[in-house]
């Protein structure tokens, strides 16, 4: 039972008042006049905290949007107060403030989904987030290497890595789950890898193991035979022969950051090979372009099927000036 939020100078006034009432009760327009009083940032640190099956590296993200980009405009409204006009002097003053359109399209996805559930919730009667396109992300093209620069790179960097490279590359495997791989989930006769894990962070900042990022993420990896000499070298000579240890770990054996390695490795080698905008990430891309380019067996599952591992990348080993090293390596 809640009061009406006003006298009536008749008692018939009141009742069509009530009429009405009742009628948006029933057609589900009723609208909580509590709204008024449910202050934005509680509401949306409360949505964070309460959806499910958040990774914690998203639950950080969705926090620093909260904090730098939804916090400073709608951070004295509450809920009910936030109208379409808001929203769109918000998103426009993001981007004329210099924050870039991939940053704006995921603060603005978060406020969607938050006013989503404040509709759901019956605090507003529609989402005021009503623009079209504003929360898709258009991210430039990244760069594809070639085999020489994947190879240039591979030489560069500590060669505590060089697989680390080549395997990422031509196994277009994530940052994580590469990260993640034992030695016993690398098999080098048949040139494979199996994948059911990826190293992850906690809330708190530590590491951590956890399933890929789908069920589709579980999967066997083919890799070309032409790198399988520097794998094997980087087992004997950085992993333990125990069959859990860790196949890529920092100089004292711990599981790898990916701050650390890029402020330490991986900075230095970009640029080392004048390729100083170049992300971890764009090896994967690399490798899948590879993929659909010359029908190199990458990144796809072996378990119904055997993959080929076509003569693409095997072709190019001496136009990448390491297939002696490779052999060098080899023991």
């Amino acid at each position: 039972m809640r009061p009406a939020d006003r006298t009536f100078p008749s008692k018939t006034d009141a009742e069509i008042w009530l009429t009405r009432k009742e009628a948006e009760i029933l057609n589900g327009e009723w609208i909580n006049p509590e709204a008024d009083r449910v202050p934005f940032p509680e509401y949306a640190a409360a949505w964070i905290e309460e959806r499910p099956n958040l990774r914690p590296k998203t639950i950080r993200l969705y926090r620093y949007l909260l904090r730098a980009h939804l916090r400073p405009d709608f951070g004295s409204r509450t809920v009910a107060e936030i109208k379409e006009a808001h929203v769109r002097r918000w998103r426009k003053g993001l981007l004329d403030s210099g924050v870039s359109a991939v940053t704006t399209a995921k603060a603005y996805r978060l406020l969607k989904a938050v006013m989503s559930t404040a509709v759901d919730d019956g605090l507003i009667r529609r989402n005021p987030c009503r623009i079209k396109g504003a929360g898709q992300e258009r991210s430039p093209e990244r760069p594809t290497l070639t085999i020489p620069q994947v190879y240039a790179l591979a030489e560069a960097i500590d060669q505590r890595y060089r697989a680390l490279i080549l395997l990422g590359t031509f196994g277009s495997l994530r940052w994580g789950e590469l990260a993640a791989l034992r030695r016993a989930d690398i098999n080098l006769k048949e040139c494979t890898v199996s994948v059911d894990r990826q190293l992850t962070e906690t809330i708190a900042g530590q590491p951590g193991f956890g399933p890929p990022k789908s069920e589709a993420g579980i999967r066997g990896v083919a890799f070309p035979d032409v790198i399988a000499a520097d794998l094997r070298w980087h087992l004997k000579c950085f992993v333990p022969d125990q069959a859990d240890a860790l196949v890529f770990t920092s100089p004292a054996g711990l599981p790898l950051r990916h701050s650390n390695f890029y402020r330490r490795v991986w900075i230095k080698a970009v640029q080392a090979v004048g390729l100083p905008d170049l992300h971890f990430h764009d090896l994967r891309h690399t490798g899948n372009t590879l993929t659909e380019v010359s029908g190199v067996a990458s990144g796809a599952s072996f378990g119904g099927s055997r993959e080929r591992r076509g003569p693409g990348i095997r072709g190019q080993r001496v136009a990448g000036g390491d297939g002696v090293r490779a052999g060098r390596h080899a023991v």
